[in-house]
């Protein structure tokens, strides 16, 4: 019987992304325990149906999960849920149904993004009135949905006085709040609440649910919590391919990190690497932060050339060119080690 050969360097590190990590050993194990015998298909198995006793855990007892393969599906679906084909969104321009699916929500999802400069991620309600205008217009599209990103893709967090108010101001307008939660467990061990306090009580009424970005292999879901979003999401999931015949694998993933205190050991984790890294370039000069890191990102503007010597060593993305500002995120497996290594080569770079 022939095995698959290792054909990666396992001794590579970056910092590019938390969906550069691999898969963590619990969760690898939980997609095995669930291989054994047959289990009924399209989501009609014991997996999926644990899921949903987990997700009412955590989001309350009218919420009901709807897991899918990815991000932007999740996104999209989720979206397209809120939204007759006349509808808006309205977001920052930072958001990553804006920046980082290349169009998927307008193009796949049929809908109108509004998008608002924020100077840090975050939307309140003065910057959601930029938009949320044009009520009755028949040339304008309608602003239906709002949608925030907790924590936000510049690694900052709403806290849950901030969500409700948005949530109330979308609710006196006729507007749902959604929320894309790539990060929620990072956003939920930064400020040290369970994830009702800042989504289902504070209003929000359908989240995606993140998995990938914090340990899984590849595992999402929609979760509606609120009566006020239409009741079609599973055609939606059907009809933009985002079904699973064997949903029970993401399911399995989903229960390993949510139905256990995992979600909050990796976050947990990824969040001390990321204010690790921030405090020991606090004193490097020419090193400037962007943004105060609350989960597991670090934003930094650079040194001239300085950025492009380090990735020599390890990977990240650059965030915003023009003045020289990069991205560099943790996981769930970066190490003391890492973070040290890296540390050391930013610092050599920017003083030599």
């Amino acid at each position: 019987m022939n095995r698959q050969v290792q054909i990666h360097n396992v001794n590579t590190r970056g910092f590019a992304s938390d969906n550069y990590s691999g898969v963590h050993p619990e969760i690898l194990q939980a997609i095995v325990d669930a291989n054994e015998g047959h289990q009924s298909a399209y989501g009609s198995d014991v997996y999926t149906e644990r899921l949903q006793e987990v997700v009412r855990e955590h989001f309350g007892p009218r919420a009901e999960a709807f897991p899918v393969f990815n991000g932007t599906g999740a996104n999209v679906i989720a979206l397209q849920s809120t939204l007759p084909r006349w509808g808006a969104v309205i977001a920052a321009s930072t958001a990553h149904i804006h920046v980082d699916e290349a169009g998927a929500p307008e193009r796949v999802g049929g809908m109108k993004l509004l998008v608002v400069d924020t100077p840090d991620g975050k939307l309140t309600p003065e910057l959601v009135d930029r938009e949320a205008w044009g009520w009755g217009d028949e040339h304008r599209a309608q602003p239906l949905t709002v949608s925030i990103t907790q924590s936000t893709e510049l690694g900052t967090l709403y806290t849950p006085d901030e969500i409700r108010a948005l949530a109330d101001h979308a609710h006196e307008r006729g507007m749902l709040l959604h929320l894309d939660g790539a990060r929620l467990p990072n956003a939920a061990v930064a400020l040290g609440v369970p994830f009702a306090e800042f989504t289902t009580d504070a209003g929000v009424d359908i989240l995606s649910l993140g998995g990938t970005k914090n340990g899984a292999m590849g595992a999402e879901a929609v979760v509606v919590l609120s009566d006020r979003v239409p009741d079609g999401m599973k055609y939606l999931r059907k009809l933009n391919m985002q079904l699973a015949s064997k949903m029970r694998f993401i399911s399995a993933q989903l229960i390993a990190l949510y139905g256990t205190d995992l979600w909050q050991r990796n976050a947990t984790h990824s969040n001390a690497m990321a204010a690790r890294l921030r405090a020991a370039l606090a004193d490097v000069p020419g090193v400037e932060f962007t943004q105060e890191p609350r989960a597991n990102g670090v934003f930094a503007v650079l040194p001239e050339g300085v950025a492009d010597r380090v990735r020599e060593h390890f990977f990240f993305y650059d965030w915003d060119e023009a003045i020289r500002e990069v991205r560099w995120m943790c996981s769930f497996d970066t190490t003391e080690e890492d973070i040290d290594s890296f540390a050391k080569l930013v610092r050599d770079a920017a003083t030599a």
